[in-house]
């Protein structure tokens, strides 16, 4: 597994409604230009993340704890090795191209999303088959069956940062 993050530019306010940039736009592609598209094409999620208010961390909200989230993720990787059982792999990270042709079907709403998708923001080979099973994994962490367009819709959103800061 690979996690790494990163701030939007060197002042680390690029595209914030908070704060003002600071950075030239020469220097922010400079500032970009250190990783490569292929390097975040490889990437299988992609997630922005703002900063936090004060008035948040305080908020009474029923959040989600980390027991919950844990046992949904214990579900979904049993539901994985059951599936993939007669396959000698283990989860959804391991599909082969033929195995995601099997196990990530697609309805006729959910293929059009993910083909607009393609269209609008130029993703790659390599980025189908990852979004396949992103959404495949979404799928399992609500116990589906079926992959839904909403399962598509939020794994093509997980893919769609580096087509924000890095046009390519």
């Amino acid at each position: 597994m690979f996690v790494a993050s990163m701030n939007p530019c060197p002042c680390g306010f690029f595209g914030s409604k908070e704060k003002e940039c600071t950075c030239s736009s020469k220097t922010i592609e400079k500032y970009m230009g250190k990783i490569s598209g292929p390097l975040l094409d490889r990437i299988d999620i992609q997630i922005e993340v703002a900063p936090v208010k004060y008035q948040k961390l305080e908020d009474e909200e029923k959040i989600e704890n980390s027991k919950i989230i844990k046992e949904r993720v214990n579900i979904a990787r049993k539901i994985q090795q059951q599936r993939y059982k007669e396959n000698g792999i283990y989860s959804n990270a391991e599909l082969t191209p033929k195995l995601v042709n099997k196990y990530c079907k697609l309805d006729k709403e959910s293929k059009q999303i993910l083909q607009n998708a393609f269209e609008r923001l130029g993703l790659t080979a390599r980025a189908y088959g990852r979004i396949l099973k992103v959404a495949r994994t979404i799928a399992d962490l609500e116990n589906s069956e079926e992959i839904t367009k909403n399962h598509i819709a939020e794994a093509i959103q997980y893919r769609s940062l580096d087509k924000k800061y890095w046009k390519n």
